[in-house]
């Protein structure tokens, strides 16, 4: 045989697996499924660094060893790529995005098929084309056309909506349905980015620039779709606890929704019909609110600010708009405007002053606060900057020092006074309600899914505004495609690039919706479609759907821990309400990989030149070095350094899986089909046992070292006889096979077997075979280990003290002692206790 040489032998099979659909999932009623899904990449024009790869690498082992163990696999792949980067790009270039994206869409699918993945490339989807969105616009319309029925705790058409007893005509009627969809246009405060000419979400916007460019963002009323995601708070929560997901992404998850239990309370403000209410995890603490603070976008400040203080309100809020959430929460130095107008406390009757300030945010709450700074810690910096009251409530700290925020007994607190905390929650909470003047409630941090973008490359909505409203196209007439527009640049107003597109944006006497759904709406439903991509009639049948979901396994980075999940799981959760899906979760198991750096330590970028490119790599070592080095830097959730060098050792290691098992042009290996020598037919069911376990538990790192260990004992019998053994040789290729599979194949194929390794079962371990005969024990005088002994396995008591009185290296230890008492325990240890003669 010649020498290893994967120029040659991994372009022919990766050829063989396309041409012969080798991987092709069917549904096969009664044969066990297994649905593995990679987080699908965003198709750029830099194409993939070695980053990406790893934890397709990781899904595409556990494919193929779940082929090999029987399972029905399904492993799908396709591209997201609709949303910003490539509109910018088209808009740098002058290149329409659809003409981009395919080339980059080519160059993605060129590199991830030269890593040998055995995915099933006829299930191949885009976002971008029309087959595809035509169902994210179907999905899209049952969210339109249903609302959440609260007390069925689940999504229901539209139509069974009831109506309230006394709206009048059509219009109210109509007003009130659009009211309660769960795909509803609102007027909200959103980041405005003038040099992107688009809306961006609040996830888009850090400290007050984009994330794409860092171009300055204002915040801004604009009329948008919003998706009620709100309402799927409660589930969204409580359904984390069935899932195998690492701890750290479900606390990310719940810390995003953010669940508080607590009160709502009516203030009343002096002039005003309409009281102030508030939203407090504290309301113990009401004796001690001595001022109200309301968010600058709260609608209340027009009635209330007085006239000389308009112009400062002006200033404040324009400046608050430059602002992120997170500085605003975040700023030390309080800062605000007293509005000049006061609330009455309805525990005390006191009056006390409203001002409005940065740190109170509409999104969260009602977008005011009774304001407690004895016992809150902004609160207290607001109050200590402006001279405030400070009113201690709850004993236990220093107020003249600093807010006291633990437990203790309530103090100059009325009818709560010598109460502890919780205690005094539950007895306020009642006097409210008694008084009529406050509720318990529970509050979500979550905030509704702004769902408009203000740019050209995206799904166009399937909607059309009338005179009498908003209404949704008919199915037919899906896909609703983009125009085709030479110029799809930003307009410099507010109003989207479609608005020049007036042709296409008139319909039937109305108009189209002239915003696009963002980059997330093809990504929150991509493993449905993945079920059934050819369906022309529905977005997945729903045999498809029950044979293949949920996904049994799910890896991706932890930067989509919170949006991506929290999205696809709320459409899916709508899905399922709608009776569209039999799944409550889209994904069962859950894993992250780590972050692989660039060879200076740094998250690999084009801007900071540390990129290694797979297709470097490739021609240099091949696929299956590349993989095989991607998994065994570390545990597949920790981040690593990549170092080129490193690929050296499994270079070396695939060249002795050729060498001992084939032979090459130094070493001609005869293979025998006789029983192989007892020892390596032990270390082979090691073997297999090990990389068994550690397939199954995501440890390819170690699943790698045994292997090298087996390698390198069958290289060391090789060496000793000219031979190599069938049954342990292709124990050896099967093991391998998952990891690097086109060495694999080519050497199964050496071997003389006929079928690909595809498909050939598991090797299956004898635990007998598996362990050792013999064993370490360790002699010790008073606990103190003096040598360490091989006995064979199961050697008596009285044995293990007889040679342990005779070891030559022992045995001094003893004589310069009296022995009080001897402890054996068998196949561990012989400790002597003793005392100095």
């Amino acid at each position: 045989m010649p020498r290893y040489n994967p120029k040659t032998v991994e372009p022919k099979w990766q050829d063989h697996w396309l041409q012969n659909k080798s991987f092709k999932a069917t549904m096969v009623p009664g044969k066990p499924k297994y649905y593995a899904l990679d987080m699908f990449p965003y198709p750029s024009a830099n194409g993939l660094h070695v980053g990406h790869p790893e934890g397709y690498t990781a899904t595409d082992i556990v494919c193929r060893y779940k082929r090999m163990k029987g399972f029905n696999v399904l492993h799908p792949m396709g591209w997201d790529a609709f949303g910003l980067p490539a509109e910018q790009h088209a808009i740098k270039t002058g290149t329409h995005p659809a003409v981009t994206t395919l080339e980059n869409v080519d160059n993605f699918r060129r590199q991830i098929r030269a890593l040998g993945f055995s995915y099933d490339w006829d299930r191949e989807i885009s976002t971008t084309d029309p087959k595809y969105f035509k169902w994210t616009q179907w999905i899209f319309k049952q969210l339109f056309e249903s609302f959440y029925d609260t007390s069925a705790d689940k999504a229901r058409p539209i139509a069974e909506l009831p109506i309230p007893a006394g709206l009048k005509g059509e219009a109210e009627i109509r007003a009130y349905r659009d009211s309660q969809r769960l795909a509803y246009i609102s007027e909200n405060p959103v980041w405005w980015c003038q040099e992107l000419g688009t809306v961006l979400a609040n996830e888009e916007v850090t400290d007050g620039k984009s994330e794409r460019g860092s171009f300055p963002c204002v915040r801004r009323p604009m009329r948008q779709w919003v998706l009620r995601i709100t309402a799927y708070a409660e589930r969204l929560i409580r359904d984390l606890d069935g899932l195998e997901w690492p701890e750290s992404i479900k606390s990310m998850q719940r810390n995003w929704i953010g669940k508080s239990v607590g009160a709502e309370v009516a203030f009343k403000v002096e002039g005003q019909a309409e009281p102030l209410v508030v939203f407090t995890t504290r309301p113990d603490t009401l004796f001690g609110a001595t001022y109200m603070v309301v968010a600058p976008e709260h609608p209340i400040l027009e009635k209330i600010i007085a006239p000389d203080r308009k112009a400062a309100l002006e200033a404040y809020r324009k400046a608050a708009g430059s602002k992120s959430d997170l500085e605003r929460g975040l700023d030390k130095d309080k800062t605000g405007v007293d509005t000049g107008a006061f609330a009455v406390n309805p525990v005390t009757g006191k009056n006390i002053p409203i001002w409005t300030s940065d740190y109170v945010m509409m999104g969260y709450g009602t977008g005011a606060i009774m304001a407690v700074p004895a016992h809150d810690e902004r609160d207290y910096a607001f109050a200590k900057a402006f001279g405030l009251p400070i009113v201690e409530v709850i004993q236990g700290g220093d107020i003249a020092k600093e807010a006291w925020t633990g437990d203790g007994v309530l103090v100059n607190s009325g009818f709560l006074d010598g109460l502890d905390v919780e205690r005094s929650k539950a007895k306020m909470i009642a006097w409210l309600e008694e008084k009529q003047v406050g509720k318990a409630r529970v509050q979500f941090k979550l905030r509704d899914w702004l769902f408009s973008r203000q740019r050209y490359w995206g799904e166009p909505f399937p909607l059309v505004h009338t005179d009498k409203g908003v209404e949704s196209l008919p199915d037919s007439e899906l896909p609703l495609t983009l125009p085709e527009m030479a110029d799809y640049k930003p307009t410099g107003t507010f109003e989207p690039p479609l608005a020049k597109a007036k042709e296409w944006a008139s319909y039937k006497g109305g108009r189209r919706e002239l915003n696009t759904m963002p980059q997330w709406a093809g990504s929150s439903w991509y493993f449905l479609r993945f079920l059934d991509p050819d369906n022309d009639r529905e977005p997945w049948s729903k045999e498809a759907e029950s044979y293949w979901m949920p996904v049994d396994l799910y890896i991706g980075g932890a930067e989509h821990a919170v949006l991506h999940l929290l999205y696809s799981r709320f459409w899916h959760k709508v899905m399922f309400d709608l009776g569209h899906v039999s799944q409550n979760e889209p994904f069962y198991k859950l894993v992250n990989q780590g972050l692989i750096l660039g060879e200076d330590g740094e998250k690999m970028s084009k801007s900071r030149g540390n990129v290694v490119n797979p297709d470097d790599v490739i021609e240099r070592y091949g696929a299956d070095s590349m993989r095989l080095y991607e998994m065994f830097m570390g545990p597949l959730e920790r981040q690593k350094p990549w170092q080129t060098a490193g690929i050296e050792g499994l270079w070396r290691f695939l060249n002795k899986v050729w060498r001992v098992t084939v032979g090459d042009d130094r070493t001609q290996v005869s293979i025998k089909d006789g029983a192989p020598p007892a020892h390596l037919v032990k270390r082979a069911h090691q073997t297999i046992k090990k990389v068994t376990e550690d397939i199954e538990n995501l440890r390819f790192n170690t699943a790698i070292s045994q292997m090298m260990i087996f390698a390198s004992d069958l290289g060391e019998d090789l060496d000793k006889t000219g031979s190599a053994y069938r049954e342990t040789s292709e124990i050896l290729i099967k093991l391998v096979a998952p990891f690097a599979p086109h060495i694999a194949e080519e050497i199964w194929e050496a071997l003389g077997h006929k079928q690909d390794l595809v498909y050939a079962p598991w090797p299956i371990h004898d635990e007998a075979l598996t362990v050792e005969d013999t064993v370490h024990v360790v002699f010790q005088t008073n606990g103190k280990v003096r040598v360490e002994h091989s006995v064979p396995k199961g050697t008596s008591k009285e044995d293990l003290e007889a040679q342990a009185r005779s070891h030559p290296k022992f045995k001094p230890y003893l004589d310069a002692s009296d022995v009080i008492k001897v402890i054996v325990v068998p196949d561990k240890l012989v400790n002597f206790v003793v005392k100095p003669k």
